[in-house]
């Protein structure tokens, strides 16, 4: 069994027995909690009922509603440099949300910070539809940061030499990234030769960190290590050669991973997308149809609605880095209809790189928004991506809904427009 397999089978089958692990993912139809008063409304008291009824709940809300003490510049000496200020983007709430995940179980309220008129409305729709089929199954089946050192040598014959020299230091390489991080393990090296040239793609876990920084110290740590006792000497060499798919979307990830994998998948009964959506589920998986064939024409890495819309909501409300989304809103949607006439969607993300510490996370409204999910700190990453899938999904229902209704337009007329 190779070692990719062996990380999703892990991910899949840790902590519980195959017959726990389904149990765990099956729908559950127990009363869903109560959706924030006045959700539709912008009236100031609407805002204050809406903050009572989280502040009810024991949500701190004080940081989201500018309550807070102001955040120290020292505080944000690894997050900013010249600071002058704050950009202020609204956060709503989304939610209930119900997660029949492995790591993720119960009903959320989901911070979404966005200036898009009818994005917060769309999700919550499909939350909404969701929550009452029994809620969303969600599992993160695999973890992986990539980095992706280059090197340039004088030859063809120096380049496989050094491939050669580095492969039987892999136990080496594990045990200096061990000693070199608290957090960083190294799981796979991937060695790719282009004439002189060689690519080494590093496969890392980074516990709850998105840990973008920390396989650049590693890689460094075990990149020096390789050439002090390598036979031949790269003309030079750098940290990082376009090959990990470092915030952009490419082919390699969508087939692999990078960040956590995530799938998520609801059945929704007919009658419920007949009364919430408007529209039946055959027109709906005709519109899914027809949306594979334009993403082929338009040479789309995967499939999807709107990926980005959830990824960048909730990564501005909980302090994740944003240019992330550019790779973790790479991914794969899937629809059909049941024989029974029922409602499927499933939504596969093979790039979403999350964390729950480190980064962004630390500052007041960031910490907030993830302690509202319950995924503040160590623990709480494997929950947040299942959270993310789980969003994700709302919005691909809600979407293809709407354009299979023809209410696309009417939504972004009523929730869009200042008039």
């Amino acid at each position: 069994m190779n070692p990719r397999t062996k990380d999703i089978l892990a991910g899949i089958l840790a902590g519980s027995t195959p017959e726990e692990r389904a149990r765990d993912l099956q729908p559950h139809h127990e009363p869903l909690p109560p959706g924030l008063p006045g959700k539709d409304e912008d009236s100031r008291d609407a805002l204050q009922q809406r903050r009572a009824f989280l502040r009810e709940r024991g949500f701190d809300v004080s940081q989201l509603a500018g309550e807070g003490e102001e955040i120290a510049p020292e505080d944000l000496r690894a997050n900013i440099e010249s600071l002058v200020g704050f950009a202020r983007i609204p956060i709503g709430i989304m939610g209930p949300l119900r997660v029949n995940g492995v790591n993720a179980r119960g009903d959320f309220y989901v911070p979404l910070a966005t200036t898009e008129g009818a994005l917060v409305a769309s999700y919550q729709r499909g939350a909404k539809v969701i929550g009452l089929a029994g809620g969303c199954a969600a599992l993160c089946v695999v973890e992986s940061v990539l980095r992706a050192p280059g090197f340039v040598f004088h030859s063809l014959a120096e380049a496989g030499a050094f491939i050669a020299h580095v492969i039987p230091q892999f136990e080496a390489m594990q045990a200096r990234v061990s000693e070199s991080s608290r957090h960083a393990r190294l799981m796979q090296i991937d060695p790719v030769i282009s004439g002189k040239e060689v690519y080494l793609v590093f496969h890392y876990t980074t516990g709850d960190a998105a840990g973008q920084n920390m396989v650049t110290f590693a890689t460094n740590a075990l990149v020096t290590q390789l050439l002090e006792t390598s036979p031949v000497k790269p003309e030079t060499w750098f940290i990082e050669a376009n090959m990990s798919g470092d915030k952009k979307a490419t082919q390699l990830a969508f087939q692999s991973a990078r960040g956590k994998k995530v799938v998520a998948d609801v059945t929704i009964p007919r009658a419920l997308i007949v009364k919430y959506l408007h529209a039946e589920p055959e027109q709906i998986f005709r519109y899914w149809q027809l949306a594979i064939v334009g993403s082929l024409q338009s040479g789309s890495i995967g499939m999807q609605g709107h990926y980005a819309n959830a990824l960048a909501a909730l990564f501005i409300a909980c302090g994740q880095d944003v240019a992330c989304v550019a790779e973790a809103s790479v991914g794969l949607t899937r629809m059909d209809v049941t024989k029974e006439g029922d409602f499927y969607c499933s939504i596969s993300l093979p790039n979403l790189i999350v964390g729950t510490v480190g980064g962004g996370t630390h500052l007041p409204t960031a910490r907030a928004c993830l302690e509202m999910l319950g995924c503040y700190g160590t623990g709480g990453a494997k929950k947040f991506a299942e959270i993310c899938a789980a969003a994700v999904l709302c919005g691909e229902v809600s979407i293809a809904g709407a354009l299979a209704a023809g209410e696309f337009a009417q939504a972004h007329q009523a929730f869009g427009r200042k008039t």
